[in-house]
């Protein structure tokens, strides 16, 4: 129970997926007073899926018995890449409620992240993730894959905001290599797919182009273990997209956008991960925009982004200063200085209630695009507004 299985017949499926053939009858008997020896293979078996030596589980040895083999077998059954529950600590192991409760914190902080100031939310996400590795050892079976998921996905949240909230890209590649650590822990492919996109994204936004490469394709290759959804394939061709945008390949983003698009259309034949909670048809549509502003495309951006800003949900706070501040850059390309000023300004109010700073990223490119009109009052008054001492220092300490 400890474990996870709430059943007998639960255990004899977790040991069926070991290759081992046993049926609930004989778990009743190893549950009787006088249990009998379980041979090598259930021992070794047991141990995993238990965290505790076959002797400590309550099995008596037979008489003349070597320890030495059952020593080997603990020692085989708990590597030191995946620790185990201390033999020594038996008395310490989570029951499978901890699982749950650990969940449900994760769950609501994958709520807050769109509503809490990065700021405030990342401490307490982080000590989220410190408590899941904690947990971590004390578990076993299906309550340790429970734990390591929910941890799996700490650490992605912890790593998203590090990356588009608080601009640390090196910080959050740290972190998310924690999160496929734990993903691997939870033997969860999706989930390592959703953490290897988002490593991409580091060398991405940093002109590597064949470093975000090999990303995706690693990518893209759990997925396929998964099964992945319409909507995650589409994902992954919306991080690649911006990756090769970032990187100038702007034709090769532009394709993989109408691909992402027709997946989309071809409708899900998976379910999606709870836990993907950041992306939409709409939100594609964001990435389809900012790669036609920068291909030059204006008439095109223009209309894909007034789209998205009439269809985004009203809790998108952090997306709408993104679009916002992309239609501010489309207006300044097109020559039109005060239509810039008031998206970016627009974009300037929402990020006073809902900081985001790739959002602010993309006002400043808005603002050095309008260079040309510096000396325009409207330009001025969105400078009085861009730079106020907050913003200023952080632009400065960046």
């Amino acid at each position: 129970m400890a474990a996870g299985y709430v059943s007998q017949q639960a255990l004899v499926h977790a040991l069926a997926e070991r290759g081992l053939s046993i049926d609930v009858r004989q778990v009743r008997r190893w549950e009787s007073d006088t249990p009998p020896w379980p041979y090598p293979g259930a021992q070794q078996a047991l141990t995993e899926l238990l965290g505790q030596d076959v002797e400590s589980l309550g099995f008596t040895p037979p008489a003349g018995h070597d320890r030495a083999v059952t020593s080997r077998v603990a020692r085989v059954a708990s590597p030191g890449s995946s620790p185990r529950v201390s033999m020594q600590n038996a008395a310490s192991t989570q029951p499978a409620s901890a699982a749950a409760d650990y969940l449900a914190v994760t769950r609501a902080h994958r709520r807050l992240y769109w509503t809490v100031a990065p700021a405030v939310l990342h401490p307490a996400v982080s000590a989220h993730a410190a408590l899941g590795g904690a947990l971590l050892p004390a578990t076993a079976g299906a309550t340790r894959q429970a734990v390591a998921t929910a941890l799996a996905e700490s650490f992605l949240l912890a790593g998203r905001i590090e990356f588009f909230d608080l601009r640390e890209p090196q910080q959050a590649d740290d972190t998310w290599l924690r999160a496929l650590q734990a993903a691997g822990e939870a033997d969860d492919p999706l989930l390592g797919a959703a953490v290897l996109a988002h490593k991409a994204f580091v060398p991405g936004w940093g002109g590597d182009r064949a470093g975000a490469a090999e990303r995706m394709l690693m990518a893209r290759t759990y997925a396929r273990r998964g099964p992945a959804s319409g909507e995650f394939l589409a994902w992954l061709d919306a991080v690649e997209a911006e990756c090769e945008t970032r990187c100038k390949h702007l034709r090769t983003a532009l394709n993989l956008i109408a691909h992402g698009e027709e997946v989309l259309t071809a409708g899900p034949e998976h379910a999606l991960p709870e836990w993907m909670d950041w992306f939409s048809p709409v939100r594609l549509a964001a990435f389809k925009g900012n790669t036609q502003l920068i291909a030059g495309h204006l008439p095109q951006a223009r209309e894909t982004l007034l789209g998205v800003l009439d269809t985004l949900p009203a809790d998108a706070d952090k997306q709408r200063t993104v679009v916002l501040g992309d239609l501010a850059a489309v207006e300044a390309a097109a020559g039109a200085p005060e239509a810039a000023c008031v998206y970016a300004i627009r974009a300037l109010d929402q990020l006073e209630t809902h900081w985001y700073a790739t959002g602010m990223e993309r006002v400043r490119e808005a603002r050095r695009a309008l260079a040309a009109w510096q000396h325009e009052q409207c330009v001025r008054d969105l400078d009085d507004r861009l730079y106020g001492w907050g913003t200023t220092l952080s632009v400065l300490t960046r």
